[in-house]
């Protein structure tokens, strides 16, 4: 039986042009960047909107607003939905971990005084405490590189913590470590059970099951009194829409790439980019030894998620 090859030219004309090939290295590299960005600028909004309704409030209009878009979307494209309840399931425990238990903790955190900057510090710190996760739920190997990396990390957070004694904070500081590994846990959770899932139909799953459970815990609470300023609303859509939906998504989307090594290297600016928001919008300043701190947890966490 004959078979027909392409010419050499005619192979040629398949591959994507220069300009066309440049346009996606320069796209696929801006991504990590861009999801800093917008990661760390959640922490600023939140804070501003905090001054207008509480916590678990805000919370429920934020995780709302995401399922409504995410959920329209996922039906309008066709996504697929899980088939079985036990996928429902790990898409409920997930978001539960990773938004209700994690932005709950944090947002009152924020409202009980830490400032924006000293949140993303701690949050920053996810790669080093998901790499110990991973060891001790996932059987990872933890390797000195990590090791160390950690103990840099907490370094620097007791550094930032000794230029501001805790005080009347320590309940902050202990509601944002206690966010810190609801992240931690969600992510763990769902690299074991929903690693697979659709982005736009899971993601819809997870903000309403949130959306749900802090709704319900919010009415009875805070009577889901909003004093609706247009800098809340506009913190508001900044959450719902380009947090929510847009730093996960792009989370979800690097990882799925084979980027999340680059994503935990990048995780060290979260620190850094959150305190630059916060002073230039909130006023928020830190001293020399808190500063000291900062660039000691970023480069732990660098070199920590760096090749080995």
């Amino acid at each position: 039986m004959a078979t027909t090859t392409l010419p050499p030219c005619a192979a040629r004309s398949f591959k994507p042009s220069l300009p066309t090939r440049l346009l996606a290295a320069l796209a696929a590299s801006s991504l990590p960047l861009l999801f800093i960005v917008l990661w760390s600028s959640g922490y600023v909004a939140g804070k501003l909107a905090l001054s207008h309704t509480g916590p678990l409030t805000l919370l429920a209009l934020r995780f709302g607003l995401a399922a409504l878009v995410l959920i329209a979307v996922a039906i309008a494209t066709g996504a697929p939905w899980p088939h079985r309840a036990r996928a429902w399931g790990h898409l409920a425990v997930v978001g539960l971990l990773m938004q209700v238990l994690h932005f709950s903790c944090i947002y009152f955190a924020l409202r009980w005084g830490l400032a924006a900057g000293v949140a993303g510090l701690l949050i920053g710190l996810m790669p080093l405490a998901t790499a110990v996760g991973a060891h001790l739920w996932l059987a990872e190997r933890l390797g000195a590189r990590q090791a160390l990396g950690l103990l840099g990390g907490l370094a620097g957070v007791a550094l930032v913590v000794a230029e501001k004694p805790l005080g009347g904070a320590g309940p902050a500081y202990v509601a944002a470590g206690v966010g810190l590994l609801g992240l931690v846990a969600g992510t763990l959770y769902q690299k074991r059970h929903c690693a697979h899932m659709d982005l736009r139909s899971g993601a819809g799953v997870q903000m309403a099951v949130s959306a749900v459970a802090v709704a319900a815990v919010a009415g009875p609470v805070e009577g889901f009194a909003v004093d609706w300023q247009p800098e809340l609303v506009g913190a508001w859509l900044w959450l719902g829409l380009v947090n929510s939906i847009g730093a996960f998504s792009l989370m979800f989307l690097m990882i799925r790439r084979g980027q999340a090594g680059q994503v935990a290297r990048l995780f060290f600016l979260i620190p850094g980019v959150s305190a630059l928001m916060g002073f230039v919008l909130l006023g928020e300043r830190l001293a020399s030894l808190a500063l000291v701190g900062f660039a000691l947890s970023a480069v732990a966490v660098c070199l920590a998620s760096g090749k080995r």
